[in-house]
């Protein structure tokens, strides 16, 4: 008997042994055969290899951003959305979240076959539980193509609140356009483009006359995998407009304060996205003057109401379906008051589908992840076509 056990435990250890060693076989023949780019990276996370030596580095605050709306008026930190007069008139939430750099995204020329950048967030936490790092911290980086569309290179994947880092390497020669966008939820103290020494570079001026979209933490950007993958931002290129995103989390409210500043804008349209902060009755008290207030000002620029989507579960929740029901008829309400008041140059986007019909539109049924972002564009594109046009 007592041979028998120890018999037993030696063809037990020696079946661990040999399962150990396939592990690692396996383990080491995947790792061999990961291409060249993926070895270079970070193995423990992915992150971007660090910038080179002996770079030409370009400070983009030299050409500007779009998206950062007033460029004529003082600012506290330079990639602040808003001016620093908002400070003491919107509320104090609206101002702090003011501070990321949500849609701003600033274009160059190069013909570098490797693009790096250096910058500095404002706030140490670099992503959230439901989002993350690369969309609320990162650097997402477009190019157009020789059609002249824009398409996806690469996005930074910050582990740290300071990044210098190379984006991409390995580029097809020539000369082409980029478009780089900023961190959706996070801030920015600095920020600079790296190519190498000899390589021709031109900063490109901030086209003028944007979209301004005013919304919540959805506009805001959550939660996109990557700064490019907001709606506003797919509309832009989509349409090859700039855009200004001012959409602020939780605090999307219709404000007559923040109208104040979307007056201001020589913007090409309006896009007023804030039910999902909003219930009927406020819909009901601050819709028509947040309208009238911008009509006043702006007497023919488009104006586009857009109704809340609907949370992806509120098909097995009755009092959520009954909620967007009733907030979406608000809205409904105050459109056609404004239509009968006389005033022009409105649009209007329902709700019901702008997450798609399938449940899948949504991160955590509320916030929207890319494929929602995609959905909503496809939506609000034949819109906004309409309304540039007239």
């Amino acid at each position: 008997m007592l041979l028998s056990c120890r018999s037993d435990f030696a063809v037990l250890t020696l079946r661990r042994f040999v399962f150990a060693s396939l592990f690692l076989f396996c383990v080491t023949v995947v790792t061999a055969q990961d291409s060249p780019a993926t070895a270079k990276l970070d193995p423990a996370m992915d992150v971007n290899r660090a910038a080179a030596d002996g770079l030409d580095w370009h400070d983009v605050t030299q050409w500007g951003v779009e998206g950062r709306i007033l460029d004529d008026q003082e600012r506290e930190r330079w990639f602040d959305r808003l001016p620093q007069s908002a400070e003491k008139s919107v509320t104090s939430n609206v101002w702090n979240l003011s501070r990321d750099s949500a849609g701003m995204m600033t274009r160059f020329k190069t013909d570098a076959t490797a693009i790096h950048v250096h910058y500095k967030l404002r706030k140490s936490n670099l992503a959230m539980p439901h989002m993350p790092a690369t969309g609320v911290s990162g650097i997402d980086l477009y190019a157009r193509d020789t059609d002249g569309t824009w398409k996806w290179v690469q996005v930074t994947k910050p582990a740290s609140q300071e990044v210098k880092a190379e984006i991409i390497s390995g580029l097809a020669p020539g000369e082409r356009e980029y478009a780089a966008y900023l961190p959706l939820y996070n801030g920015v103290e600095f920020m600079s483009i790296g190519v190498e020494q000899g390589s021709k570079f031109e900063g490109l001026a901030a086209r003028e006359k944007p979209i301004v979209f005013y919304g919540t933490s959805i506009t805001h950007g959550a939660c996109a995998s990557r700064p490019g993958m907001v709606h506003t931002a797919i509309l832009g290129r989509r349409l090859d407009h700039p855009v200004a995103n001012l959409g602020f989390s939780g605090n999307g409210r219709m404000d007559l304060e923040v109208g104040d500043y979307l007056v201001q804008v020589d913007a090409a349209a309006y896009v007023i996205d804030c039910l999902p902060n909003m219930g009927p009755s406020d819909v009901e008290k601050k819709c028509v003057p947040l309208v009238k207030q911008i009509r006043a000002a702006k007497p023919n620029t488009p104006i586009i109401l857009v109704e809340d989507r609907r949370k992806t579960n509120d098909w097995i929740i009755p009092a959520i379906a009954k909620f967007h029901t009733k907030n979406h008829a608000a809205l409904r309400t105050a459109y056609e008051s404004l239509l009968n008041d006389g005033v022009t140059g409105l649009h209007y986007i329902p709700g019901d589908h702008l997450y798609g019909d399938d449940t899948e539109g949504a991160t955590d049924s509320s916030h929207a992840n890319d494929l929602g972002f995609m959905r909503q564009a496809e939506i609000f594109e034949p819109v906004l076509r309409e309304a540039l046009d007239q």
